[in-house]
């Protein structure tokens, strides 16, 4: 089964790559594409892919300018952040549809029904069988939520002053004594008057992730990993903190995720 990958965020590709490689010796990646031009120009010049990974929003713009562009008779799974209403539209039509960050799992699923499909219909499936992509971009646009709003920045207090930090100074978040302090890459402390389950919701999860109770920390916070105890892992920050940062077994795989792999 021949795959093309078409996701503008690295670190999604290189984990939805990495899921692919373990759900069967069949998978081959054809291709990682970042955005509607590339994908354009590969379609146009190159054999026709068994399947298609394709997340609605590109860097460019919503993907389904792909269809406007070239002719695409391979079947595809979309991936994109849209809400439970919206998967379910298309799960009734035939068309599986993945909602990020994307689950390992569902994945397996939805290529086993690819198989399924493949096998039924000995090995092509027929015109008619999915739904046209007309069809598809109404229904998405019928359940579409609104973007999601992150925090860009934040106001904290220098005395008298009140000082701006934008989130990408940031290296990672901890609560101490009750209180929640801003760590910067600089290595500038500062106190912050939001709690951790607050700022957790009001995050980029692509940029922080939750590590425990007691730390959110920044992907340019990440120095080292080590494995730890038990299956837990233990994170080597930059600048340093304080308390040693350790992630559950639990948590352990989801995190690894998180940095890419």
């Amino acid at each position: 089964m021949n795959v093309l990958i078409v996701e503008d965020e690295a670190v999604a590709a290189r984990q939805l790559k990495a899921m692919l490689g373990r759900a069967g010796d069949d998978i081959s990646v054809l291709a990682v594409l970042n955005s509607i031009e590339t994908a354009v120009a590969y379609l146009r010049q190159s054999p026709r892919p068994d399947l298609i990974l394709l997340d609605i929003e590109l860097s460019d713009g919503q993907s389904f300018e792909i269809f406007n562009q070239v002719t695409v008779t391979s079947p595809v799974i979309f991936t994109t952040a849209y809400d439970e209403y919206a998967r379910r539209a298309f799960e009734v039509n035939s068309v599986d549809y993945l909602l990020k960050p994307i689950e390992e799992a569902a994945l397996h699923k939805a290529l086993d029904k690819f198989r399924q499909l493949r096998q039924t219909y000995g090995g092509t499936l027929p015109e008619g069988l999915l739904v046209p992509i007309d069809e598809l971009v109404r229904q998405i646009n019928q359940y579409q939520r609104p973007e999601t709003w992150f925090r860009d920045r934040f106001l904290v207090h220098m005395g008298q002053r009140l000082l701006p930090i934008d989130v990408t100074e940031v290296a990672y978040f901890f609560s101490a004594n009750k209180l929640t302090y801003l760590k910067t890459v600089a290595d500038k402390q500062y106190a912050i008057d939001y709690s951790l389950d607050e700022l957790e919701q009001a995050l980029d999860p692509r940029r922080f992730y939750r590590a425990n109770r007691q730390f959110i920390v920044g992907h340019k916070a990440i120095q080292k990993v080590h494995l730890y105890f038990t299956s837990k892992l233990k994170v080597e920050l930059n600048p340093v903190a304080d308390e040693e940062v350790i992630i559950s077994r639990e948590k352990a795989m989801a995190f690894r995720r998180w940095l890419g792999e």
